[in-house]
Protein backbone atom coordinates (compact mmCIF):
# COMPACT_ATOMS: atom_id res chain seq x y z
CA UNK A 1 0.00 0.00 0.00
CA UNK A 2 1.06 3.39 -0.28
CA UNK A 3 1.40 6.39 2.25
CA UNK A 4 -1.94 7.19 1.64
CA UNK A 5 -3.24 4.10 1.32
CA UNK A 6 -4.50 3.91 -2.02
CA UNK A 7 -3.46 1.50 -4.03
CA UNK A 8 0.24 0.97 -5.16
CA UNK A 9 0.87 -0.04 -8.87
CA UNK A 10 4.43 -1.01 -7.74
CA UNK A 11 3.25 -4.74 -7.19
CA UNK A 12 3.23 -4.79 -10.64
CA UNK A 13 7.02 -6.23 -12.54
CA UNK A 14 8.03 -2.99 -14.62
CA UNK A 15 7.16 -2.96 -18.05
CA UNK A 16 4.17 -5.59 -17.82
CA UNK A 17 2.09 -5.52 -20.80
CA UNK A 18 -1.45 -5.04 -20.70
CA UNK A 19 -4.21 -4.19 -23.14
CA UNK A 20 -6.05 -0.49 -21.79
CA UNK A 21 -9.92 0.04 -22.59
CA UNK A 22 -9.63 3.47 -21.30
CA UNK A 23 -10.50 5.94 -23.97
CA UNK A 24 -7.69 8.52 -25.46
CA UNK A 25 -6.61 10.87 -22.88
CA UNK A 26 -5.47 15.00 -23.09
CA UNK A 27 -2.15 14.75 -21.07
CA UNK A 28 -0.19 18.00 -20.39
CA UNK A 29 3.01 17.66 -19.62
CA UNK A 30 5.55 20.31 -17.72
CA UNK A 31 9.07 19.64 -17.81
CA UNK A 32 11.05 22.79 -17.04
CA UNK A 33 14.38 21.97 -19.20
CA UNK A 34 15.89 23.03 -21.99
CA UNK A 35 13.75 20.11 -24.42
CA UNK A 36 15.18 18.51 -26.38
CA UNK A 37 18.67 18.11 -24.91
CA UNK A 38 20.33 14.98 -25.82
CA UNK A 39 20.32 13.54 -22.21
CA UNK A 40 18.75 11.06 -20.02
CA UNK A 41 16.00 13.25 -18.66
CA UNK A 42 15.20 14.32 -21.85
CA UNK A 43 15.25 10.82 -23.21
CA UNK A 44 13.03 9.70 -20.81
CA UNK A 45 10.38 12.73 -21.50
CA UNK A 46 10.25 11.84 -25.24
CA UNK A 47 10.06 8.60 -24.74
CA UNK A 48 6.92 8.95 -22.89
CA UNK A 49 5.31 11.27 -24.74
CA UNK A 50 6.07 9.23 -27.90
CA UNK A 51 4.16 5.99 -26.74
CA UNK A 52 1.63 7.79 -25.08
CA UNK A 53 0.64 9.48 -28.51
CA UNK A 54 1.21 6.20 -30.37
CA UNK A 55 -1.16 4.67 -27.82
CA UNK A 56 -3.48 7.43 -29.48
CA UNK A 57 -3.70 9.95 -26.68
CA UNK A 58 -3.17 13.60 -27.15
CA UNK A 59 -0.25 14.53 -25.55
CA UNK A 60 1.39 18.85 -25.46
CA UNK A 61 4.66 19.37 -23.78
CA UNK A 62 5.45 23.12 -22.14
CA UNK A 63 9.11 23.81 -21.61
CA UNK A 64 11.59 26.58 -21.88
CA UNK A 65 12.48 28.76 -24.65
CA UNK A 66 15.39 26.72 -25.89
CA UNK A 67 16.70 23.28 -27.05
CA UNK A 68 15.84 20.97 -30.19
CA UNK A 69 12.78 19.86 -32.16
CA UNK A 70 11.89 16.48 -31.19
CA UNK A 71 9.88 14.31 -33.72
CA UNK A 72 6.27 14.23 -33.26
CA UNK A 73 6.61 16.13 -30.04
CA UNK A 74 3.92 19.23 -29.76
CA UNK A 75 6.22 21.54 -28.12
CA UNK A 76 5.21 25.02 -26.75
CA UNK A 77 7.97 26.96 -25.40
CA UNK A 78 8.39 30.22 -22.96
CA UNK A 79 9.21 33.50 -24.37
CA UNK A 80 12.71 33.53 -25.88
CA UNK A 81 15.46 34.43 -22.86
CA UNK A 82 18.30 35.42 -25.13
CA UNK A 83 21.00 35.52 -22.30
CA UNK A 84 20.14 31.92 -21.64
CA UNK A 85 21.34 29.23 -23.60
CA UNK A 86 22.61 26.24 -21.17
CA UNK A 87 21.60 23.14 -22.17
CA UNK A 88 23.76 20.70 -20.03
CA UNK A 89 21.87 19.15 -16.55
CA UNK A 90 22.76 21.38 -13.20
CA UNK A 91 20.84 23.83 -11.18
CA UNK A 92 20.90 27.65 -12.16
CA UNK A 93 19.12 30.72 -10.49
CA UNK A 94 17.80 31.70 -13.34
CA UNK A 95 15.69 29.05 -13.18
CA UNK A 96 13.57 31.23 -10.58
CA UNK A 97 12.24 32.75 -13.43
CA UNK A 98 12.14 30.52 -15.98
CA UNK A 99 9.92 28.53 -14.01
CA UNK A 100 7.73 31.64 -13.32
CA UNK A 101 7.23 31.92 -16.89
CA UNK A 102 6.87 28.13 -17.66
CA UNK A 103 4.09 28.02 -14.84
CA UNK A 104 1.81 31.40 -16.47
CA UNK A 105 2.21 29.09 -20.29
CA UNK A 106 0.87 26.01 -18.53
CA UNK A 107 -1.87 28.06 -17.38
CA UNK A 108 -2.36 29.10 -20.75
CA UNK A 109 -2.38 25.81 -22.25
CA UNK A 110 -4.39 24.01 -20.07
CA UNK A 111 -6.70 26.85 -20.51
CA UNK A 112 -6.78 25.80 -24.15
CA UNK A 113 -5.74 22.50 -24.22
CA UNK A 114 -7.91 21.11 -21.76
CA UNK A 115 -6.55 18.49 -20.20
CA UNK A 116 -7.83 15.51 -18.29
CA UNK A 117 -4.13 15.25 -16.39
CA UNK A 118 -0.81 17.31 -15.86
CA UNK A 119 2.15 15.21 -16.04
CA UNK A 120 5.15 16.66 -14.58
CA UNK A 121 8.94 16.16 -14.93
CA UNK A 122 11.23 17.06 -12.04
CA UNK A 123 10.73 18.87 -9.23
CA UNK A 124 10.42 22.31 -10.80
CA UNK A 125 7.83 20.51 -12.75
CA UNK A 126 5.57 19.75 -9.63
CA UNK A 127 5.72 23.10 -8.41
CA UNK A 128 4.41 24.55 -11.23
CA UNK A 129 2.11 21.51 -11.66
CA UNK A 130 0.74 21.89 -8.19
CA UNK A 131 -0.28 25.87 -8.53
CA UNK A 132 -1.84 24.59 -12.30
CA UNK A 133 -3.65 21.43 -10.97
CA UNK A 134 -5.20 23.57 -8.44
CA UNK A 135 -6.71 26.14 -10.22
CA UNK A 136 -7.93 24.18 -12.92
CA UNK A 137 -8.86 21.09 -10.61
CA UNK A 138 -6.67 18.59 -12.66
CA UNK A 139 -4.98 15.72 -10.96
CA UNK A 140 -1.22 16.05 -10.72
CA UNK A 141 1.16 13.70 -11.75
CA UNK A 142 4.99 13.93 -10.23
CA UNK A 143 7.83 11.89 -12.57
CA UNK A 144 10.42 11.56 -10.07
CA UNK A 145 13.98 11.59 -11.84
CA UNK A 146 15.88 12.01 -8.64
CA UNK A 147 16.60 14.47 -5.65
CA UNK A 148 16.36 17.70 -6.06
CA UNK A 149 18.82 18.39 -3.06
CA UNK A 150 21.28 15.45 -4.03
CA UNK A 151 21.08 16.90 -7.38
CA UNK A 152 22.53 20.50 -6.06
CA UNK A 153 25.07 18.50 -4.41
CA UNK A 154 26.42 16.26 -7.40
CA UNK A 155 26.56 19.73 -8.98
CA UNK A 156 27.99 21.14 -6.66
CA UNK A 157 25.41 24.27 -6.50
CA UNK A 158 25.82 24.13 -2.69
CA UNK A 159 28.14 22.77 0.22
CA UNK A 160 26.39 20.08 2.24
CA UNK A 161 24.35 20.52 5.17
CA UNK A 162 24.41 24.46 4.56
CA UNK A 163 21.48 26.51 4.98
CA UNK A 164 20.56 26.91 1.51
CA UNK A 165 21.32 22.67 1.13
CA UNK A 166 18.48 22.55 4.30
CA UNK A 167 15.89 24.96 2.45
CA UNK A 168 16.24 23.12 -0.64
CA UNK A 169 15.84 19.99 1.42
CA UNK A 170 12.71 21.55 3.05
CA UNK A 171 10.94 22.52 -0.59
CA UNK A 172 11.92 19.11 -2.05
CA UNK A 173 10.00 17.03 0.57
CA UNK A 174 6.86 20.35 0.75
CA UNK A 175 6.90 19.52 -3.17
CA UNK A 176 6.81 15.80 -2.66
CA UNK A 177 3.89 15.65 -0.57
CA UNK A 178 1.53 17.85 -3.32
CA UNK A 179 1.55 15.28 -5.65
CA UNK A 180 -1.75 12.73 -6.32
CA UNK A 181 0.60 10.07 -7.94
CA UNK A 182 4.14 9.47 -7.95
CA UNK A 183 5.86 8.01 -10.79
CA UNK A 184 9.46 6.57 -9.82
CA UNK A 185 11.73 5.13 -13.23
CA UNK A 186 12.26 1.78 -11.22
CA UNK A 187 11.74 -0.69 -7.77
CA UNK A 188 15.02 0.96 -6.44
CA UNK A 189 13.73 4.66 -6.68
CA UNK A 190 10.38 3.86 -5.75
CA UNK A 191 11.62 2.22 -2.30
CA UNK A 192 13.96 5.55 -1.84
CA UNK A 193 11.14 7.11 -2.15
CA UNK A 194 8.98 5.26 0.44
CA UNK A 195 11.79 5.87 2.83
CA UNK A 196 11.88 8.93 2.58
CA UNK A 197 8.18 9.19 3.99
CA UNK A 198 7.26 12.40 2.48
CA UNK A 199 4.94 11.55 -0.78
CA UNK A 200 1.33 11.04 0.23
CA UNK A 201 0.47 9.49 -2.64
CA UNK A 202 0.25 6.31 -4.72
CA UNK A 203 4.03 5.66 -5.61
CA UNK A 204 4.21 3.77 -8.97
CA UNK A 205 6.86 2.27 -10.78
CA UNK A 206 7.40 3.39 -14.94
CA UNK A 207 10.80 1.70 -15.44
CA UNK A 208 13.01 3.38 -17.78
CA UNK A 209 12.76 2.16 -20.92
CA UNK A 210 14.05 2.09 -24.80
CA UNK A 211 12.66 1.72 -27.86
CA UNK A 212 14.28 -1.74 -29.55
CA UNK A 213 13.69 -0.35 -33.45
CA UNK A 214 15.94 2.33 -32.91
CA UNK A 215 18.69 1.06 -30.56
CA UNK A 216 19.72 -2.28 -31.62
CA UNK A 217 23.00 -3.60 -33.15
CA UNK A 218 23.72 -2.39 -36.52
CA UNK A 219 26.33 -3.04 -39.06
CA UNK A 220 29.84 -0.62 -38.19
CA UNK A 221 30.57 2.09 -40.03
CA UNK A 222 34.06 2.41 -40.87
CA UNK A 223 33.81 6.13 -42.38
CA UNK A 224 32.22 6.87 -38.88
CA UNK A 225 35.05 4.77 -37.18
CA UNK A 226 38.02 6.79 -39.39
CA UNK A 227 36.58 10.39 -38.49
CA UNK A 228 36.27 9.99 -34.95
CA UNK A 229 39.89 8.96 -35.38
CA UNK A 230 39.99 5.47 -34.05
CA UNK A 231 42.57 3.71 -35.41
CA UNK A 232 42.73 -0.05 -37.07
CA UNK A 233 42.90 -3.08 -34.95
CA UNK A 234 41.74 -1.36 -31.74
CA UNK A 235 39.18 -2.49 -29.50
CA UNK A 236 36.59 -0.40 -28.40
CA UNK A 237 35.37 0.75 -24.55
CA UNK A 238 32.50 3.40 -25.32
CA UNK A 239 30.68 5.98 -23.07
CA UNK A 240 28.13 8.05 -23.60
CA UNK A 241 26.45 10.76 -21.86
CA UNK A 242 27.19 14.15 -19.79
CA UNK A 243 30.79 14.56 -19.01
CA UNK A 244 30.84 15.84 -15.60
CA UNK A 245 32.40 13.91 -12.11
CA UNK A 246 29.19 12.58 -11.21
CA UNK A 247 28.91 10.03 -14.18
CA UNK A 248 31.88 8.69 -13.26
CA UNK A 249 34.18 10.29 -16.28
CA UNK A 250 37.05 11.57 -14.01
CA UNK A 251 37.01 7.72 -12.73
CA UNK A 252 36.47 6.42 -16.38
CA UNK A 253 39.45 8.54 -17.23
CA UNK A 254 42.09 7.10 -14.35
CA UNK A 255 40.88 3.47 -15.07
CA UNK A 256 41.32 3.81 -18.92
CA UNK A 257 45.11 4.54 -18.39
CA UNK A 258 45.31 1.12 -16.39
CA UNK A 259 43.86 -0.20 -19.26
CA UNK A 260 45.91 1.29 -22.11
CA UNK A 261 49.23 0.38 -20.26
CA UNK A 262 48.15 -3.26 -20.05
CA UNK A 263 46.06 -3.49 -23.28
CA UNK A 264 47.14 -0.69 -25.77
CA UNK A 265 45.06 -1.80 -28.74
CA UNK A 266 42.34 -0.27 -26.92
CA UNK A 267 40.68 3.07 -27.60
CA UNK A 268 38.25 4.52 -25.49
CA UNK A 269 35.56 6.35 -27.47
CA UNK A 270 33.94 9.27 -25.19
CA UNK A 271 30.64 10.36 -26.11
CA UNK A 272 28.70 13.54 -24.66
CA UNK A 273 28.81 16.87 -23.29
CA UNK A 274 29.50 19.74 -21.81
CA UNK A 275 33.50 20.31 -20.55
CA UNK A 276 34.60 18.30 -23.85
CA UNK A 277 37.86 20.74 -23.31
CA UNK A 278 38.14 20.10 -20.10
CA UNK A 279 38.42 16.24 -20.45
CA UNK A 280 40.45 16.63 -23.61
CA UNK A 281 42.92 18.31 -21.59
CA UNK A 282 42.69 15.99 -18.90
CA UNK A 283 42.77 12.47 -20.91
CA UNK A 284 46.46 14.70 -22.46
CA UNK A 285 47.67 15.27 -18.80
CA UNK A 286 47.13 11.53 -18.06
CA UNK A 287 49.44 10.50 -21.39
CA UNK A 288 46.35 8.70 -23.11
CA UNK A 289 45.21 11.22 -25.57
CA UNK A 290 46.33 8.96 -28.53
CA UNK A 291 43.75 6.74 -27.14
CA UNK A 292 40.97 8.46 -26.07
CA UNK A 293 38.21 10.14 -28.90
CA UNK A 294 36.24 13.30 -27.88
CA UNK A 295 33.16 13.79 -30.61
CA UNK A 296 31.11 16.01 -28.37
CA UNK A 297 27.33 15.83 -28.23
CA UNK A 298 25.68 12.95 -30.01
CA UNK A 299 22.29 13.17 -31.54
CA UNK A 300 19.74 11.33 -29.70
CA UNK A 301 18.58 9.82 -32.50
CA UNK A 302 22.31 8.55 -34.13
CA UNK A 303 23.19 7.14 -31.17
CA UNK A 304 22.88 4.02 -32.36
CA UNK A 305 25.48 3.94 -35.36
CA UNK A 306 27.96 5.12 -32.48
CA UNK A 307 27.71 2.04 -30.08
CA UNK A 308 27.45 -0.02 -32.83
CA UNK A 309 31.53 1.08 -33.10
CA UNK A 310 31.90 0.06 -29.84
CA UNK A 311 33.45 -3.78 -28.19
CA UNK A 312 32.55 -2.78 -24.62
CA UNK A 313 30.56 -0.09 -22.86
CA UNK A 314 31.03 1.84 -19.73
CA UNK A 315 28.24 3.57 -17.94
CA UNK A 316 30.35 4.30 -14.03
CA UNK A 317 27.79 6.80 -12.95
CA UNK A 318 28.58 7.94 -8.68
CA UNK A 319 25.63 10.00 -8.18
CA UNK A 320 23.23 7.55 -6.02
CA UNK A 321 19.87 9.18 -6.51
CA UNK A 322 19.87 9.24 -10.56
CA UNK A 323 18.66 7.03 -13.39
CA UNK A 324 21.12 5.38 -15.75
CA UNK A 325 19.33 5.41 -18.80
CA UNK A 326 22.23 4.70 -21.17
CA UNK A 327 22.70 1.35 -19.89
CA UNK A 328 19.03 0.70 -21.70
CA UNK A 329 20.73 2.26 -24.90
CA UNK A 330 23.86 -0.19 -24.35
CA UNK A 331 22.35 -3.46 -23.55
CA UNK A 332 19.80 -2.83 -26.92
CA UNK A 333 22.83 -2.05 -28.73
CA UNK A 334 23.97 -6.02 -27.73
CA UNK A 335 26.71 -4.59 -26.09
CA UNK A 336 28.78 -6.07 -22.48
CA UNK A 337 28.24 -3.13 -19.97
CA UNK A 338 30.14 -2.54 -16.71
CA UNK A 339 29.26 -0.05 -14.23
CA UNK A 340 30.03 0.93 -10.78
CA UNK A 341 27.66 -0.94 -8.09
CA UNK A 342 24.33 0.79 -7.59
CA UNK A 343 21.14 -0.45 -6.85
CA UNK A 344 19.34 1.17 -9.83
CA UNK A 345 22.40 -0.58 -12.69
CA UNK A 346 21.53 -3.82 -10.50
CA UNK A 347 17.68 -3.60 -11.13
CA UNK A 348 18.82 -3.01 -14.95
CA UNK A 349 21.63 -5.22 -15.68
CA UNK A 350 20.69 -8.35 -13.47
CA UNK A 351 22.64 -10.78 -14.37
CA UNK A 352 23.77 -9.23 -17.83
CA UNK A 353 26.42 -6.83 -16.38
CA UNK A 354 29.36 -6.76 -15.17
CA UNK A 355 29.65 -4.66 -11.56
CA UNK A 356 32.94 -2.86 -10.20
CA UNK A 357 32.64 -1.44 -6.55
CA UNK A 358 31.07 1.95 -6.37
CA UNK A 359 34.22 4.29 -6.88
CA UNK A 360 36.99 1.53 -7.27
CA UNK A 361 38.40 2.53 -10.46
CA UNK A 362 41.18 -0.05 -10.45
CA UNK A 363 38.32 -2.80 -10.06
CA UNK A 364 36.54 -0.98 -13.29
CA UNK A 365 39.74 -0.96 -15.46
CA UNK A 366 40.30 -5.26 -14.11
CA UNK A 367 36.80 -5.48 -15.38
CA UNK A 368 37.56 -3.96 -18.61
CA UNK A 369 40.58 -5.76 -19.33
CA UNK A 370 38.95 -9.12 -18.25
CA UNK A 371 35.57 -8.39 -21.13
CA UNK A 372 38.14 -7.29 -23.92
CA UNK A 373 40.05 -10.33 -23.12
CA UNK A 374 37.34 -12.39 -23.52
CA UNK A 375 34.87 -12.35 -26.48
CA UNK A 376 32.93 -15.06 -25.69
CA UNK A 377 31.71 -13.71 -22.17
CA UNK A 378 31.13 -10.11 -24.17
CA UNK A 379 28.64 -12.17 -26.23
CA UNK A 380 27.09 -13.71 -23.53
CA UNK A 381 26.29 -10.64 -21.88
CA UNK A 382 25.32 -9.15 -25.18
CA UNK A 383 22.58 -11.97 -26.01
CA UNK A 384 21.54 -11.26 -22.04
CA UNK A 385 21.27 -7.72 -22.32
CA UNK A 386 19.59 -7.44 -25.75
CA UNK A 387 16.78 -10.50 -24.21
CA UNK A 388 15.79 -8.45 -21.11
CA UNK A 389 15.58 -5.47 -23.53
CA UNK A 390 12.77 -7.17 -25.40
CA UNK A 391 11.17 -8.90 -22.66
CA UNK A 392 11.01 -6.04 -20.00
CA UNK A 393 12.49 -2.55 -21.26
CA UNK A 394 10.71 -2.05 -24.46
CA UNK A 395 8.56 0.97 -24.28
CA UNK A 396 6.01 -0.39 -26.42
CA UNK A 397 5.83 -2.56 -22.91
CA UNK A 398 6.00 -0.27 -20.28
CA UNK A 399 3.55 2.44 -21.98
CA UNK A 400 0.85 -0.02 -20.51
CA UNK A 401 1.95 1.29 -16.84
CA UNK A 402 1.78 4.76 -18.19
CA UNK A 403 -1.70 4.80 -18.99
CA UNK A 404 -3.00 3.02 -16.05
CA UNK A 405 -0.66 6.03 -13.93
CA UNK A 406 -3.32 8.32 -15.57
CA UNK A 407 -5.98 6.41 -14.88
CA UNK A 408 -4.93 6.04 -11.02
CA UNK A 409 -4.64 9.56 -10.90
CA UNK A 410 -8.25 10.30 -12.24
CA UNK A 411 -10.25 7.94 -10.17
CA UNK A 412 -8.38 9.69 -7.16
CA UNK A 413 -9.76 13.02 -8.08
Amino acid sequence: MSPSGAEDACNRPCGAAAATAEPPRRVLMIAPTPFFADRGCHVRIYEELHELSRRGHAVELCTYHHGGEAPGVVTRRIPRIPWYRKLEAGPSWHKLYLDLLLLILVIRRAWKFRPDVLYAHLHEGAFIGYFASKLFRLPLIFDYQGSLAGEILDHGFVPRSSLRHRLFQRVEAWIEKRADVAVANGAAAAERMRQKNTFRGPIVTVCDAVDPAVFRPLPRDPLLRSRLGIPEGRRVVAFLGLLNAYQGVDALLEAAVAVVRRKPDTHFLIMGYPHVEVYEKRAADLGITPHVSFPGRVPYFDAAAYLALADVAVAPKLSASEANGKVLNYMACSLPVVVFDRPVDREILGDAGVFAPRGDTEALADLLLELLADNGRCLRLAQKGRERIDNQFSWHRVGAELERTIELALALQ
